[in-house]
């Protein structure tokens, strides 16, 4: 039995660390495959950032708000989401957004970011049982009316602690 759990121990482990090195195989780089080499088109922020968690019942919320704008040109969102990191082996992938999910929770019609104006994610929320503290990279990729693709990201700091200070 011991062996047994050993074993299943050791593919969880292999298995988490395969996704990390399949989405960021370069570690000495801090962006995830996908989104290295992309020239930024996009600006992105979180607001409150970090994030603190808030105590509801038997649930953490971490909620904040995710802005994004065009910088240069208008462009159209072909992929959203987000990496995560919770622990020693860096970035996992997490969070997919179709086309119509994110137009809906940007407000942003049909995915066109029009340049200069903000988009804005109301209450993005992160939620679980646990209070533990980890990064996400959040992403936008978008192309212009020659099919050239740009990159906007944030990252999110979303802390363990229901403290508001600097400790």
């Amino acid at each position: 039995m011991k062996n047994l759990a050993l074993s299943i121990f050791i593919l969880v482990s292999l298995a988490c660390n395969l996704n990390a090195q399949a989405v960021w195989s370069n570690k000495s780089r801090l962006m995830p495959d996908k989104l290295r080499k992309l020239p930024v088109g996009i600006m992105m922020t979180h607001d409150p950032n970090p994030c603190y968690p808030v105590l509801v019942a038997d649930t953490f919320y971490w909620i904040h708000n995710t802005k994004a704008m065009a910088l240069y040109q208008q462009l159209t969102v072909v992929a959203c989401g987000s990496f995560i990191w919770y622990d020693e082996s860096g970035w996992h992938d997490n969070m997919h957004y179709s086309l119509n999910d994110f137009s809906e929770a940007f407000g942003c019609a049909n995915g066109i970011l029009k340049k200069g104006k903000t988009y804005t994610y109301k209450r993005n929320i992160r939620f679980g049982t646990n209070a533990y503290g980890g990064d996400a990279l959040w992403y936008i990729i978008a192309k212009d009316k020659n099919g050239k693709l740009y990159k906007g990201t944030a990252l999110i700091e979303t802390e363990a602690n229901t403290q508001t200070t600097n400790n």
